[in-house]
């Protein structure tokens, strides 16, 4: 086995830590019960607490039932000129209200805004009912759709957030859920940057404190019951790089505003986003025994971009493990190699390389030849 390092120049003088997906960067405390901040950009984890651990989302929630709107309007199912009915049960439920009318026909459009800005209770049953005539079956649609998606940790009972010891998301869930939430509606994601809505004469404002904010929020959902404490999830783009942050069980609204907006400003601050290597890009070379090629390209299958800490710039190293000289013929594709990257404070990372082209062997008489030149002089062919 052979470990060849590689020197990236300056590249490799600016990069400074790992916290891939897998990783964990630790370095900040929170009051949050729960947490989970991630760099979409990268789709690196910068910090992690709890954050596996079914919880009660409260209104976070309600981001679930949007997507099964946002899902069927992108199908052509809905369109958010279709209008449903208020039933009773809808109008007299507590909590946060849109304040429809029972016997009203409400349309989609109007409804999403009752949800995503006003958090209204009512507009959920309104949507859930219309959708699959009643909440109970709706929640268990959210549920279904949830696994699908990814959502590992999550099981819905109402389409509200309303407390039910059955209603739990993960805070790593929802950020998952505000990720497809983001990427795939970007026509109706901006839905969720409305900072008010009226409707019935009545104006509300959007609770999430990072709207008011000059730090480029544009989404997404507050939440707050007894049981779960304070919660946000909300999402904030500079640039290339978007932000998500998901914290929950804090002790106010006071709490809530001030840490989402510090940790936001954290994750901006302290990291930054760097790009390293390209899909199909080669690494490096390897040796080739008895090939009609000395040498045949290593290829990386993704792109290596890695979210990296900036106050820590030296440590990376990347190396390419693999068994050398590697013996003729070679198939284009085949693993043959692997590109480790490693360094101090945080999780590696491994990643396979490809030949990055055909390599036939040798003929009789040339490997006559390569093999009187190994013992000879030493060389692999």
């Amino acid at each position: 086995m052979v470990d060849k390092t590689i020197v990236f120049g300056l590249v490799l003088a600016l990069a400074a830590s790992l916290p891939t997906s897998g990783a964990r960067a630790q370095a900040m405390e929170t009051p949050a019960r729960n947490a989970h901040i991630v760099d979409l950009s990268t789709n690196t984890v910068l910090l992690s607490k709890a954050d596996d651990v079914p919880m009660p989302p409260a209104s976070m929630s309600k981001l679930m039932t949007v997507y099964m709107v946002f899902d069927r309007i992108k199908k052509g199912t809905l369109s958010l000129e279709d209008k449903f009915l208020v039933s009773e049960n809808a109008w007299k439920k507590g909590g946060s209200k849109m304040f429809v009318q029972v016997g009203d026909r409400v349309s989609v459009s109007d409804l999403l805004r009752g949800i995503i800005v006003q958090s209204g209770n009512d507009a959920c049953i309104v949507i859930a009912e219309g959708i699959a005539g009643s909440e109970e079956a709706f929640a268990d649609m959210m549920t279904r759709r949830g696994k699908e998606i990814g959502l590992r940790e999550s099981t819905f009972a109402n389409s509200t957030g309303w407390p039910d010891p059955q209603h739990r998301m993960s805070a790593r869930d929802l950020a998952t859920l505000a990720h497809r939430l983001i990427t795939e509606f970007p026509d109706l994601y901006p839905l969720y940057s409305e900072t008010s809505f009226t409707f019935s004469k009545i104006k509300q404002g959007n609770r999430n404190p990072l709207l008011y904010q000059n730090i480029g929020a544009d989404g997404l959902k507050t939440g707050h019951t007894e049981e779960a404490g304070y919660g946000l999830t909300g999402s904030a783009k500079q640039g290339d790089r978007r932000i998500v942050l998901v914290l929950n069980g804090m002790e106010s609204v006071r709490q809530r505003s001030q840490e989402s907006l510090r940790l936001m400003e954290w994750a901006f601050r302290a990291f930054d986003a760097y790009s390293f290597f390209k899909n199909g890009e080669e690494v490096a070379r390897a040796d080739v025994w008895l090939g009609t090629e000395k040498t045949v390209p290593l290829l990386i299958q993704q792109d290596l971009d890695l979210t990296l800490r900036r106050e820590t710039r030296t440590g990376l190293t990347m190396k390419v493990r693999m068994m050398e000289p590697v013996p003729a013929p070679i198939k284009k594709g085949t693993p043959i190699a692997t590109l480790v990257v490693s360094g101090p404070g945080f999780a590696g990372a491994e990643i396979p390389l490809v030949a990055g082209a055909d390599i036939g062997e040798l003929g009789f008489v040339g490997r006559i030849g390569a093999a009187i030149r190994h013992v000879v002089w030493g060389q692999a062919s």
